[in-house]
């Protein structure tokens, strides 16, 4: 298997368009025209994780955390980073991650907390104001719309929310005179022609832009097709920081620290003070989350499950919210599970592995 159909799987899931400005998912080494006898699935690629690789005869490590977060002046092997990839190279083996375009999705790091907790009715915590979204404007023969609004929903447009195939038809009157050299689909050269027509209107995140218009392209009986693409402000409500959802039931606080302890195999959960309330709506955020504390407040979320807090951060939740801090590679390791999905469904017979290794730079005592 090409290395190309892995991460093509991987990203039309999760866009890299979605990652943050300075993060560096994608292929970090490697390229896309090798082929992949086995992957192995980890959240950090270290130099045991490459060793793991090697001996299991995997060529490919998917990892959650880029190797490499910003441009590399030397490679001498002064540093783990340094030696990951030197030892990645020598021994032929790509290295890809899917890191904040991974936490931005609906259904992605932060929906596998939920899942492990349980909750229900999930939404974005904090959705993104700047996801790119764009209109697509079209005008087509009205006996040719219905195949043209498919070709476009089947390359990724119309989709709002938990809704798909989203349009707004119009009809209208074209009008067009066809020039020398031309071969007019209706009406004929040198005379102007006019036809009932669809005005087609549909909503696209701007990253499949390129495979959107080549759809239309294709479906389109025109010669030369009329199109717009026009700017959106609209906040994108699947793509954002965070998630927040309610629990089944109103449990007690403490109660649900320790289940919460237990369910993400963590050793310790640093928290702020109990409210002597029940609680039902959860905030998470994988990885570091103190940021989306306002957001959880404002949202009324009643405990926010994250990592990273620092000290005086603790005293941000000015008893509004429990604070839970599970540690970084804790709210995160289920992301494992979500890699090995998605391409389990994709690729059935792919050898694929999760990693026995256990990354945590952290120990408990």
């Amino acid at each position: 298997m090409k290395l190309k159909e892995i991460t093509d799987c991987l990203e039309a899931f999760t866009p890299l368009a979605y990652q943050e400005s300075y993060d560096n998912a994608g292929l970090i080494c490697g390229n896309h025209n090798m082929d992949i006898k086995g992957a192995l699935i980890c959240l950090d690629s270290t130099e045991a994780i490459i060793d793991e690789a090697i001996a299991n005869g995997c060529n490919l490590v998917i990892a959650h955390h880029p190797i490499i977060f910003s441009g590399l002046k030397k490679i001498t092997g002064k540093n783990y980073v340094e030696r990951v990839i030197i030892k990645a190279i020598q021994n032929n083996i790509a290295i890809y991650a899917a890191h904040t375009n991974l936490d931005n999705v609906h259904c992605g790091v932060n929906a596998q907390i939920a899942k492990k907790l349980g909750l229900i009715n999930c939404k974005i915590l904090a959705p993104s104001s700047n996801a790119g979204l764009k209109k697509l404007i079209t005008f087509c023969p009205e006996a040719n719309a219905e195949a043209i609004r498919t070709a476009l929903f089947v390359a990724g447009a119309g989709h709002i929310a938990n809704y798909d195939q989203c349009s707004f038809n119009t009809p209208g009157t074209g009008t067009f005179r066809a020039g020398e050299g031309t071969t007019p689909f209706v009406g004929k050269q040198g005379q102007q022609h006019r036809e009932n027509e669809l005005r087609i209107e549909t909503i696209y995140p701007q990253h499949i832009e390129s495979a959107l218009i080549k759809a239309l392209l294709k479906a389109h009986p025109y010669e030369e097709v009329a199109y717009d693409l026009v700017s959106l402000t609209n906040t994108n409500n699947r793509i954002g920081a965070g998630l927040i959802g309610e629990l089944t039931s109103e449990t007690d606080e403490m109660l649900f620290l320790k289940q919460l302890k237990t369910l993400m195999n963590t050793d310790s959960i640093r928290y702020t003070a109990l409210r002597d309330k029940k609680i039902k709506k959860i905030a998470v955020c994988g990885g570091s989350g103190s940021f989306l504390l306002g957001d959880a407040i404002k949202n009324g979320a009643e405990l926010f499950i994250t990592s990273d807090f620092k000290y005086h951060q603790f005293f941000d939740a000015e008893n509004h919210i429990v604070i839970a801090d599970i540690g970084h590679y804790e709210t995160e390791q289920f992301t494992m599970e979500l890699f090995y999905d998605i391409l389990k469904e994709k690729f059935s017979t792919f050898a694929l592995l999760i990693t026995k290794i256990n990354t945590n730079p952290i120990k408990y005592l």
